[in-house]
């Protein structure tokens, strides 16, 4: 399958990146948090979605996003009137995460240690119904309905607003809005692939960033949930929700190559549960894509061929992360499909196949990996923004050493939970 290329679109009503900086905007964001993150809990709820009800292609109502405007930089976070330090500014600033506000506009910074009240200390509004986030740097990229919001992490502002080359005429919340999903940065930092759903089908969109233009649209599977990047950044990778696929892209000649990856096979098409979700890359540059929590299966990119990985999970799984130690955390969602077991985390050690299995008290979609700054203990911490069905406004932290779990609280249904980049000055 070969990329369409039309020309660039024009940059008309563009938002000027790197816009002149007041003070404030200087601000760096760790001095930022420690002076208002135990203050600002009130301050930081989710835009309205009251709106318009449209039907997706399922037949499931979802909501038109709040009025917006795309190509309007978000405000910086007011910190003249910053607090007097707290408790928070004695200790050591705590590893944060960022979450997308998927029934909302926002992209929170969250503080996983907040127990009580809202854990998100901050937030900047990128567009309406974000889902997938990268980083690179001290910069996000989001995935919107509307286009990729490129977020300097530092000041707090949106910066941009990169159009889609073919943006939804009208745009929804939920599993089947149109827009953006998956998201990823190639390793050198230049350009941003985002998977990009249109109803009756998708494309890869690449991003060159010094332009800020769309350089190539490539046709992929539809509904790509999930993009990675190859480790040389030479290849990207789509995994088609709706098609049982991965897609391979060359980033040199945006040409793509379908596999297909349906352990459990294709029958009922889009009415399967055993569709793939999302993925993690092994050292070793193989994918990994987790089924129904019976098999890991591991997919040799190059040659299309797959190996599996037995599990004992038994229940419908999504999200999927990577700790340092190379095992892999999965999100298991109940019984869909051949999956009968209730909503559970799987800890498993594609090595060894050596696994453990915590069940939950609520659904989940994504998943990342953090470290506990206080304790120091591996911990994961599950995003509670369900595509499907029970979603709830919050997230679900695990220890990965006894599996103990706490919950916070994130509102506007967190859809993707990435960790938020360590600063060069802390």
């Amino acid at each position: 399958m070969s990329s369409s290329r039309p020309s660039a679109a024009s940059t008309a009503g563009r938002t000027t990146r790197g816009p002149a900086r007041s003070t404030a905007l200087t601000t760096s964001l760790g001095t930022f948090l420690a002076a208002v993150a135990l203050t600002v809990v009130a301050a930081c709820s989710t835009g309205s979605t009251t709106g318009s009800v449209t039907e997706d292609p399922a037949g499931a109502a979802s909501t038109s996003p709040p009025a917006s405007t795309p190509h309007e930089p978000t405000p910086a976070p007011d910190t003249a009137a910053a607090p007097e330090p707290t408790e928070l500014t004695d200790r050591a600033e705590p590893r944060l995460l960022l979450a997308t506000e998927a029934e909302s506009d926002g992209l929170a910074v969250v503080d996983p240690t907040v127990r009580e009240g809202s854990a998100v200390v901050a937030r900047v509004v990128v567009g309406p119904a974000p889902w997938g986030v990268a980083t690179h740097g001290r910069t996000a990229y989001v995935a919107t309905a509307q286009g990729v919001a490129v977020v300097d992490l530092d000041a707090l502002v949106r910066t941009d607003l990169v159009p889609y080359r073919d943006s939804p005429s009208r745009v929804g919340y939920g599993e089947y809005r149109r827009g953006g999903m998956g998201i990823a940065v190639s390793p050198d930092g230049a350009r941003v692939h985002v998977a990009v759903h249109r109803g009756e089908d998708s494309t890869l969109e690449t991003i060159d960033l010094a332009s800020g233009e769309v350089v190539a649209s490539t046709p992929v599977g539809l509904r790509p949930f999930d993009v990675l990047v190859s480790a040389d950044g030479s290849e990207v990778y789509t995994v088609d929700h709706d098609e049982f696929s991965v897609h391979v892209v060359d980033t040199t000649t945006f040409e793509a190559r379908r596999i297909e990856v349906a352990p459990f096979g294709t029958e009922d098409g889009l009415a399967s549960f055993e569709k793939p979700h999302y993925a993690v890359l092994d050292d070793d540059g193989t994918l990994l894509l987790p089924y129904q929590g019976r098999v890991l299966v591991r997919l040799d990119p190059a040659t299309g061929t797959t190996t599996s990985v037995a599990s004992s999970a038994d229940s419908h799984q999504h999200g999927v992360a990577r700790t340092p130690d190379g095992r892999v955390v999965v999100v298991g969602n109940g019984p869909f499909g051949n999956a009968a077991g209730g909503p559970n985390v799987a800890v498993l050690d594609p090595a060894t196949g050596e696994e453990r299995v915590a069940p939950l008290a609520r659904r989940h979609e994504t998943v990342t990996t953090w470290t506990d700054p206080e304790t120091g203990a591996p911990r994961a911490v599950l995003a509670g923004g369900y595509t499907q069905a029970e979603a709830w406004d919050g997230a679900t932290v695990v220890d990965l050493t006894t599996l103990e779990t706490y919950e916070i609280q994130i509102p506007g249904r967190p859809q993707v939970v990435v960790p938020l980049p360590e600063g060069t000055d802390r």
